[in-house]
């Protein structure tokens, strides 16, 4: 693959053909970084977000069909580059991404957030997966701000003595069926001012959430630090053993190295 050169410096040719594996923020801003150099790049939703944001490349939305299907996509494709900037609990996903791109032999790196740690005077409990949540919660009644996500949030109904404060991007087609709950339907970034006014409006004790890392949704661990309230975290799961960029410019730079290789 012959590597062109701007300025100085190599960057992808434009043979390249990358496969973008979205639903972040960081799958959106490496989308208008792609499409600022004219790559050709699409980018794949799973379909979770009933309104994804406008992209500035093509978009397809749902799943490939496990391992085997994605495998056969890149290759119809003719998919020079995987991209997977799935969400950090997307661990599915990710492990079919790795599979895939081995399988192909298709240069593939993952971009994700940093991962949160706790500072000064913040009061986390860490707990490893979503059923160890469920059990931490066992116990007289308390309202707990819960940010899991909609896919997870029903099985808190495990859990219903609790009255649970959620906030969803989308309004779900369903209300969640939890005996004792308030949704909140509101799209990020979010404010720590704002977050902590949504906290004590609805008296919250307690913040469960996923440990989702990132600045846009930081907002809430700042507002439980004010409020000196406990967070439960739960620990991100394994993540597969393939090369990792934490911002766009990282991911680029991977791309113009790759290309320099011949990958």
């Amino acid at each position: 693959m012959p590597m062109m050169v701007s300025q100085g410096r190599p960057v992808v040719s434009a043979t390249a053909n990358i496969l973008l594996l979205g639903g972040t923020t960081e799958a959106s801003a490496l989308a208008r970084a792609l499409a600022g150099r004219d790559l050709a790049a699409t980018l794949s939703y799973a379909g979770r977000t009933g309104q994804p944001r406008a992209q500035p490349v093509p978009t397809r939305i749902g799943g490939f069909g496990g391992i085997s299907g994605l495998v056969a996509y890149l290759r119809a494709e003719g998919i020079t580059h995987l991209i997977d900037a799935t969400h950090p609990f997307a661990a599915q996903m990710r492990a079919h991404a790795a599979a895939a791109a081995k399988e192909t032999g298709v240069a593939h790196i993952l971009l994700t957030r940093p991962a949160w740690t706790a500072g000064k005077g913040d009061r986390w409990e860490h707990v490893p997966d979503i059923d160890a949540a469920i059990a931490s919660l066992a116990g007289p009644p308390r309202r707990i701000m819960l940010a899991v996500g909609r896919m997870h949030a029903e099985r808190f109904a495990a859990q219903g003595q609790h009255h649970y404060l959620l906030r969803f991007v989308d309004p779900p087609e369903v209300p969640p069926a939890l005996p004792h709950h308030t949704l909140v339907v509101d799209r990020g970034p979010f404010t720590v001012d704002g977050d902590t006014r949504l906290m004590r409006e609805h008296a919250i004790d307690m913040l469960l959430c996923k440990n989702a890392g990132g600045s846009g949704a930081a907002a809430k661990l700042a507002a439980a630090r004010r409020l000196s309230l406990p967070v439960r975290m739960i620990d991100r799961p394994v993540q597969p053993d393939v090369a990792v960029a934490h911002d766009v410019a990282q991911v680029l730079a991977w791309l113009d190295h790759a290309e320099e290789r011949g990958v």
